[in-house]
């Protein structure tokens, strides 16, 4: 019997093999560092595709990453303002969002969006815990433009109720819904959201998962992807007001974390299988990566502590 080259007997590619091997200094960096995943978009709408995205970001639980996600839910917000008969406006890529638009949006981003990723994380064991940015003053926000309504912006990140769930090797979810200094509540934008977290628990990377393959210089043009650039590339992008306007908040979070110390941002298509493994755990990676100047990686890792006990899952 004859087998092809590239084929074991039990019908495993060398490939996969070949993916591990390559995978292992990526693995060994990335052991316990903070990854904070700001998740969104079409990756959040497909229940397949989200159930592959919250296995993959187990998996690097697993071998020793401390994902911290972080999310909006502009669709399902967007479809409960409809069957609510409220009016869905939008002034310059921002969502208007007057008193009863944010009742809408508490609900669906705290109590089904952020429940839904939770329990489809918790089916591999008991990991993650839902929070909202109201929680322990998590998000404090103020309003960001008065023709927006209750539109936030991000005044500062109190983390150490994100730190403590890490500490103890849970997975926080963040929903995006700010509180002020008078009380009231604030829709903020994920993308924002995200890299201020990065910048405030000290995280080692921040991901940003849209729809997009990453940043293009020609967006026309599908040959003109950005695989890599330096931080101060990124800022005169940002500066230069030439971005398109669902990247703006991306790159302007990319350049916030990295100014923070945050060493990597990296911007990729949650839509493509296991795009969170294929940027974070190989060589070439897929989608745009920021970087710190003469970025150095650190292969220092921390033990897994009592991260295994919470795999069992409940029955």
């Amino acid at each position: 019997m004859k087998y092809d080259k590239d084929t074991r007997p039990d019908g495993v590619s060398s490939l996969t093999a070949e993916v591990l091997a390559e995978a292992m200094p990526w693995i060994k960096n990335a052991t316990g560092k903070t990854v904070v995943i700001k998740y969104g978009g079409a990756a959040m709408v497909d229940a397949k595709l989200r159930a592959d995205v919250m296995a993959d970001i187990v998996l690097l639980k697993i071998i020793g990453v401390n994902p911290v996600l972080v999310h909006g839910g502009g669709k399902a917000i967007t479809e409960a303002m409809n069957r609510e008969q409220l009016d869905v406006q939008f002034i310059d890529g921002q969502r208007v969002t007057d008193d009863a638009a944010m009742e809408v949006v508490r609900t669906v981003l705290t109590g089904k969006v952020n429940q839904e990723l939770v329990a489809a994380l918790n089916l591999h064991g008991n990991l993650a815990v839902g929070v909202s940015g109201a929680d322990a003053g998590t998000i404090v926000a103020s309003q960001a433009d008065p023709r927006l309504g209750r539109v936030g912006k991000v005044e500062r990140i109190n983390a150490q109720l994100l730190e403590d769930l890490v500490d103890s090797d849970f997975i926080p979810v963040l929903a995006t819904v700010g509180v002020g200094e008078d009380g009231g509540f604030y829709n903020v934008n994920a993308d924002v959201v995200a890299g201020h977290v990065a910048a405030a628990i000290g995280a080692h990377k921040v991901v940003f998962l849209t729809d997009v393959d990453g940043l293009y210089e020609d967006f026309d043009d599908k040959d003109t992807l950005v695989s890599s650039m330096m931080l101060d590339e990124a800022r005169a992008l940002v500066e230069g007001g030439t971005l398109s306007t669902g990247m703006v908040p991306k790159m302007r979070s990319c350049v916030h974390a990295l100014d923070a110390g945050v060493h990597r941002a990296h911007i990729i298509n949650g839509t493509t299988p296991h795009a969170l493994l294929l940027e974070l755990l190989t060589d070439k990676g897929i989608g745009t990566m920021v970087t710190q100047p003469a970025d150095v990686e650190s292969f220092e890792a921390k033990p897994l502590g009592n991260f295994a006990s919470k795999l069992a899952v409940n029955n």
